[in-house]
């Protein structure tokens, strides 16, 4: 069903190698916990490029931010509230449950691609992320953005276009940004070698990349 649901995804698009956005098919709502900074909490939000989609448990960016954590921070903790799939409506409508569930003093929203993927519009996708953002202020957290960018078989001015979304928001909420969660993957000569079959999710290789990409920005959140 998932594979069906991914080639007819596909097919519609007319995905090349970059279409790296975030494959869209649907997973358990499950939030894995892994302890590792006194007082910090970071829930990430995300979709399937944050859910170790394709790629063994363990082996995602966010598992190793939990190990990153767990030897600089010990005491921090993790959670990974992301779904492979998800959007930011459907972001913006499990984040409250998420935040009165595990109070989290940082909150990484990684969402947007998918919302691409379907056709929706950038004001949908802005809309969501901004309410994203005022959602984790009033829980007493503070929001991260992490950014996407379309492949080029999107046309540029709606690729440019949807990459200023992520930079609005954060202008306007002062939440920080990481500009492209995949930056030094996508963009590289070589990049299908970075890429599993179908094009669009990451191989393991990549995700230590992410993580780099990620790390500056939340540790300055933190306050290191």
């Amino acid at each position: 069903m998932k594979a069906m649901a991914c080639d007819c995804t596909r097919r519609r698009l007319g995905l090349t190698l970059l279409g790296y956005c975030g494959l869209l098919v649907a997973g358990p709502a499950v939030a894995r916990v892994a302890t590792a900074t006194p007082g910090a909490r970071i829930l990430v939000l995300g979709d399937s490029l944050s859910a170790e989609y394709g790629i063994a448990r363990g082996t995602g960016w966010v598992a190793l931010l939990e190990q990153r954590l767990r030897q600089q921070r010990p005491g921090a903790t993790v959670i990974n509230g992301s779904i492979s799939g998800e959007t930011t409506a459907g972001g913006r409508t499990r984040l409250p449950a998420l935040l009165q569930t595990h109070k989290p003093t940082h909150v990484l929203i990684e969402l947007g691609g998918n919302d691409a993927l379907r056709g929706w519009s950038l004001k949908t996708t802005e809309d969501n992320l901004s309410a994203m953002v005022t959602l984790a202020k009033e829980a007493g957290a503070r929001p991260i953005l992490v950014g996407m960018q379309l492949p080029p078989n999107y046309g540029r001015r709606y690729a440019e276009d949807f990459a200023r979304v992520y930079q609005r928001v954060s202008e306007r909420t002062g939440a920080p940004l990481v500009p492209f969660l995949l930056q030094g993957v996508a963009d590289r000569a070589d990049a299908r070698d970075w890429f599993q079959p179908d094009g669009i999710h990451p191989l393991a290789r990549a995700h230590p990349v992410m993580l780099e990409n990620v790390w500056p920005v939340l540790r300055a959140a933190l306050g290191s």
